[in-house]
């Protein structure tokens, strides 16, 4: 669906005279909402006189990313685009969830309108896929997932999702919830969620051996935020471990958040990594300020893919947020401290390429076969768009121009 009021999104044949990741000037191809070739720019080629063609866009030498993928999001809870709502509640864990649960109604959470509001923020920076947790609980039933299936579907391609159904307020202690969880798998959820499972349900076994039993029966992934630190975060992640490598999941386990493995020291966290990395337990972070940062180079090292995301944005549980990924990729950068400039590229592929597995994508990049999600922004080179985090001058999703110059058009 088109909103009038923002203009019109419109089909791509091809992209000319970028820069794909800052190299030299290429056309990109495009047919069927897919990258088809990519070839060198040749000025001599294309409409005469300066003009554009149906279905052509001049990139006038901008750089070019992949569209950036949000690997951690919650798009049923934002607030985004309603008036102010003021933070309240209490600290900790526990008590957001208690203070979410008794204000979200009044703000019509989960609704179609503020997920599509916060989805469209997210199209205008440059996000195109985004894996979502979607709060799946006694009070809302399935209704979130309904509600975020509906938002995606009336931006038309915009935005390639995921879904986790997330118990926000506990597995096992929630009588109901497994059944519930259960049920989201069965109806297409790709994802089944789970939180702390020491200090939420206070039985890690219980509720890993629940949320593996379900996603053995039912072919699908498991994404389980984990904010438990030390020793009690590193045995929960070795219990994962060991049922990944039992189950035969490898791949499809992923361990949200892991501040524990940010506060082991030396031998003890490398063990870890490396049991993570044979067992293909993958790690998503929101780059918390305050928190114990993640080893970034040294997970990737060990073969543990990473992913970025935004967690959620305007909700009760924080003012904060804006649902930009690329300036987030700026942040995640500066805690890890990348300073050369491979490690900047490599924090700018942690935020678009190498996320294409947290969306259930083969290939997510500016080659031939991968989905046409492009991103121009006026910057000298890739580290230079990490650090700054410039405007985008246009984004492209599925073969379709849906912003351009900060203008949503869909």
């Amino acid at each position: 669906m088109t909103d009038p009021t923002t203009g019109t999104a419109t089909d791509v044949s091809v992209i000319r005279n970028v820069r794909p990741w800052g190299g030299d000037a290429a056309d990109l191809h495009v047919a069927d909402g897919a990258i088809t070739a990519v070839v060198p720019h040749d000025a001599t080629v294309g409409p005469a006189a300066g003009g554009v063609a149906d279905g052509e866009v001049d990139g006038r030498g901008l750089l070019a990313l992949p569209g950036l993928v949000n690997a951690h999001a919650h798009v049923d809870k934002s607030w985004w685009g309603k008036p102010w709502v003021s933070y309240g509640g209490e600290p900790g864990v526990q008590a957001r969830i208690a203070h979410e649960r008794a204000h979200r109604d009044e703000l019509g959470i989960p609704g179609v309108d503020v997920t599509l509001a916060v989805l469209r923020e997210s199209v205008r920076t440059g996000t195109t896929a985004v894996r979502t947790h979607v709060d799946v609980d006694l009070g809302v039933g399935l209704r979130g997932i309904e509600v975020v299936r509906e938002a995606v579907a009336e931006l038309g391609g915009a935005v390639h999702a995921e879904i986790v159904a997330f118990p926000q307020d506990g597995v096992l202690r929630r009588p109901g919830v497994l059944e519930l969880l259960d049920r989201a798998a069965a109806a297409g959820a790709e994802h089944v969620g789970g939180l702390d499972p020491a200090t939420i349900d206070r039985d890690p076994v219980g509720q890993l051996d629940g949320l593996f039993e379900i996603a053995e029966r039912r072919g699908v992934g498991i994404d389980v935020h984990l904010h438990d630190g030390g020793e009690l975060g590193a045995f929960q992640i070795e219990l994962m471990v060991d049922r990944t490598l039992r189950a035969g999941l490898q791949g499809r386990v992923n361990v949200a958040h892991g501040f524990a493995v940010g506060q082991l020291d030396g031998s003890r966290q490398a063990d870890l990594v490396a049991a993570m990395g044979e067992a293909g337990i993958t790690m998503t972070t929101v780059a918390p300020i305050g928190a114990a940062s993640l080893p970034l180079l040294a997970l990737r090292g060990a073969g543990v893919a990473v992913g970025l995301g935004t967690d959620g944005i305007r909700d009760l549980w924080s003012p904060y947020g804006t649902g930009d990924l690329l300036a987030l990729t700026t942040q995640l950068a500066r805690l890890s401290g990348l300073r050369y400039d491979e490690e900047l590229v490599t924090a700018a592929r942690v935020a678009s390429a190498d996320a294409a597995r947290f969306v259930g994508r083969e290939v997510h990049d500016l080659v031939p076969g991968a989905p046409a999600d492009v991103v121009l922004l006026d910057a000298e080179n890739v580290p230079d768009a990490v650090v700054r985090a410039p405007r985008r001058a246009l984004v492209v999703a599925a073969g379709r121009v849906v912003a351009r110059d900060g203008e949503v058009l869909v």
